[in-house]
This record gives structure tokens, sequence and C-alpha cells, in this order.
């Protein structure tokens, strides 16, 4: 997205402002924004996330060790060039193909956060038979795959067409 002032640069910024009850966006270039005084509140505060990341991912028994050198090549974002290290005491990632990049190093992460490294929403409270088809169906698609995982294609199979009738009865 281009830069509502200038037009020609990519913006990298967004205000927002409400004035009088209504709301005023703007996508500026880092220079446009800098020209109308906008500077994030944000900047030159360290940033909590950072240090709280770095902690998960560095072993306790490592902090304040100096690095060793590694011989394997580290994983470096194609799109933006930033590697794991520098997530990892950043706290931030550069850019949304990051997460591609660095898919097998956020799970385990995530995992240590989380407990896991899937999100699997909340389950409407919605009446009776509803319910329970959805709970149904959820406890058939975990097993699918696990007989998948198992190579247990018979079993799949069935599992497989119990989920359809549990679809085709809603």
């Amino acid at each position: 997205m281009l830069c509502d002032d200038c037009g020609k640069k990519e913006a990298t910024i967004q205000l927002t402002q409400i004035i009088n009850k209504e709301k005023m966006t703007l996508n500026l270039c880092q220079s446009c924004a800098d020209k109308r005084g906008f500077h994030s509140p944000f900047e030159g505060v360290p940033f909590p996330l950072a240090e709280f990341l770095s902690s998960m991912i560095t072993p306790l028994s490592d902090i304040g060790k100096k690095p060793v050198a590694r011989t394997e090549k580290e994983i470096k974002c194609a799109n933006c060039g930033m590697s794991f290290s520098q997530f990892a005491s950043k706290g931030r990632l550069g850019c949304g193909n990051c997460y591609k990049s660095f898919r097998t190093q956020l799970k385990d992460l995530l995992r240590k956060i989380h407990g896991s490294d899937r999100h699997r929403g909340k389950i409407p409270n919605l009446p009776g038979m509803e319910m329970e088809h959805l709970k149904e169906e959820r406890k058939l698609q975990e097993e699918l795959k696990k007989a998948i995982d198992e190579e247990n294609f018979e079993m799949a199979a069935q599992i497989r067409d119990k989920i359809k009738n549990i679809q085709e009865k809603k």
C-alpha cells in the first residue's frame, strides 16, 4: 500500500485518530510520518516480550555466556533476511514470511509457552444435539488423524464415513 501523503513510498505506519467521534486513518511512509511529527510512543522503550521469548529460546544455563560460533548456517527469512537469533533478541518477526521460515522453531516455542502448537478455539454454546454432533465430529477427526498416522486405512475409511454421516445430519 502506498503512502497517503506522497503516494510514492510504501506505507509502513498506520496512524488512526478519532476527531469529533469520526475515525480517520492515514497510511504513511516513515519520512511523511516524521514530517507530520508522528513518533511511536514505544520507540526506544524496551520490549518485554523480547526478553521473555529470549529466555524461552535460550536455555537458562546459557544466559550470560558468550555465544558459541556455530558451524551450521543459521536459518534466515527469504523475504526480509531476519535470522531466528534476531527474532529471539528483538521479540518480533520481520514479516509474514518469517512464520513459514521459522515454522519448526516457532512450533517448539509455542509448545513451551502454551503447552500446544495448535489453537482450537472455544466450542460455541449451542443447544443439545447440535453440540453433541460437534463434539463427536471433533473426536472423530482426531481419531481419523491417528488412524492415518498409524497407516490403519481401513479404520480411517470407517471413521471418515462416520464423519460424513454426522455432517449430513446437520
